[in-house]
């Protein structure tokens, strides 16, 4: 029998996983007895920053992630698929339908058990952590004692939502950028005097306090929208009110800075700003951004909130399949290792199962290579010559380069693709004759 602590993304992907190739889980999780404060659903894998799982695109990096994860049979990437809304070249979901659809499916699982109870130390293998950026403070403490070292923080924020009848559509337009697919979001434009105004409010606005908070601290792959703001006038024109790809039919022209709005349910009621997480006070949130006009009368569901997030110095603790090096019964997958973004998280849940799978089964364990994004995500966070390690995207910079050389750079990352998903096909292959 197998523990599995937490019941997020990464966790849910390692019981299931494991319960897949016939190992009995005991998935703890503390909800809903306990929450962090970014959580607020009793449902499992919750999603906090953004119902977003990003491009779908083979060219791109998330998007052979996830191809690499449904060919090696992800519940995270089967939920996701079955609850999906729209939204251009990316893989949105309806964020309480997947939820509520990988909790039924882990708690109906024969071989996993579900208690629901706070874990206070670390736990006797085999078992895997998988606890999250926000593990409580128990358990953080007993997983500092255990590695004898202190954690690394950053900071993320969450972006706020709006419901979709308090967008003005005189002010705004659907379309994807470059027309990509079906016109999946709604677009609110700025001119420059608007921008120039909305920016002064933006940076001067009064912020939430939060413990130790400093612009350095913040990861850049979920910066605070105001903390983008201050770092120079055309870094959000840049960044997530870039007008690049768009035309506003009012004028038939490339706008001065736009505001993309995604759907955040399958039934269009509500929609997120993108690219908007911000630690603003509630107040100031409901202030400076109904200052852009398609949203002068917006209704916000859900103000931006900002939350600590902690992860593991992971090279020289982890290997390459998010063991402890010091006792590979004992594993920790999901944020707290270095990964970031959902789908990263849910890769590290996935990997770190095989390999305790097949150690409990006395098998070799399966070897996924840095031609793999599934590989070369675990080889990354294990990577001792890394310095100032911090948290990281799949991205093709760490998968092996080809060797011959493409020219273009959408034909090299296909090609790249190409080659991992040849490889996780024979993975896969090899994997079926252990599953029951």
């Amino acid at each position: 029998m197998v523990k599995v602590i937490g019941a997020g993304l990464a966790g849910s992907e390692a019981a299931w996983q494991l319960a897949r190739r016939g190992i009995p889980v005991t998935l703890y999780e503390m909800k809903p007895h306990k929450k962090s404060p970014a959580h607020h659903a009793d449902t499992f894998a919750e999603l906090v920053c953004s119902n977003s799982f990003r491009g779908d695109r083979l060219e791109n990096a998330v998007g052979l992630l996830k191809e690499e994860l449904r060919r090696m049979g992800s519940l995270i990437m089967e939920c996701a698929d079955a609850t999906r809304v729209e939204a251009g070249g990316c893989l949105a979901v309806d964020r309480y339908g997947f939820s509520q659809m990988v909790t039924d499916k882990i708690r109906n699982h024969p071989n996993i058990t579900v208690v629901e109870e706070e874990i206070t130390e670390v736990p006797e293998g085999p078992v895997i952590i998988a606890s999250g950026p926000l593990t409580s403070d128990a358990l953080s403490d007993a997983i500092g004692r255990y590695f004898g070292e202190k954690y690394l923080h950053f900071f993320d924020a969450a972006a706020p939502l709006v419901t979709a009848e308090s967008i003005d559509m005189n002010e705004a337009w659907w379309q994807s950028r470059y027309d990509r697919g079906t016109p999946d979001y709604i677009n609110c434009a700025m001119d420059r005097q608007q921008y120039e105004t909305f920016l002064h409010e933006l940076v001067n606005a009064e912020e939430a306090e939060v413990h130790g908070f400093e612009d350095k601290n913040v990861f850049e792959g979920c910066m605070p929208v105001e903390v983008m703001g201050r770092r120079g006038f055309d870094t959000l024109r840049f960044g997530p009110l870039k007008p690049v790809g768009l035309t506003d039919p009012k004028t038939g022209k490339e706008p001065y800075a736009v505001v993309q709005l995604r759907q955040d349910n399958a039934d269009k009621t509500v929609f997120n700003l993108v690219g908007f997480q911000t630690h603003l006070k509630f107040g100031e949130q409901k202030r400076v951004f109904s200052m852009i006009p398609a949203l002068k009368n917006a209704e916000f569901v859900r103000y931006g909130v900002m939350h600590r997030n902690t992860f593991l110095r992971s090279p020289g603790l982890l290997d390459r399949y998010y063991s402890d090096l010091r006792n590979p019964m004992l594993a920790f997958a999901g944020q707290m290792t270095g990964v970031e973004g959902y789908v990263e998280s849910t890769a590290s849940g996935m990997l770190a199962a095989i390999a305790m799978a097949a150690r409990i089964q006395g098998r070799e364990v399966p070897d996924f290579p840095k031609t793999t994004a599934i590989g070369a995500l675990g080889l990354y966070i294990s990577d001792t010559t890394v310095e100032n390690f911090q948290p990281m995207n799949v991205n093709f910079s760490i998968i092996s380069p080809l060797e011959h050389r493409i020219r273009k750079k959408a034909e090299k990352n296909l090609a790249i693709a190409n080659r991992a998903l040849a490889v996780i096909d024979q993975l896969a292959e090899k994997e079926k004759e252990v599953l029951v």
